[in-house]
């Protein structure tokens, strides 16, 4: 499932992960470190919320 950021739009796209985070594909985003955050906007995963 993909997750959206309320912030800045950013979407984590567990196929993709994050390379800006070294996070590789597969990775859902309840897996991701609590220290993990939106790359876009610096916000932290609380700010996320599933994709529809």
């Amino acid at each position: 499932m993909k997750y959206i950021c309320k912030i800045c739009g950013y979407v984590y796209d567990p196929e993709k992960g994050d390379e800006t985070q070294n996070i590789p594909s597969g990775v859902q985003f309840n897996e991701l470190p609590d220290t993990w955050a939106c790359p876009e906007c610096g916000a932290g995963k609380d700010e996320f919320e599933p994709l529809t």
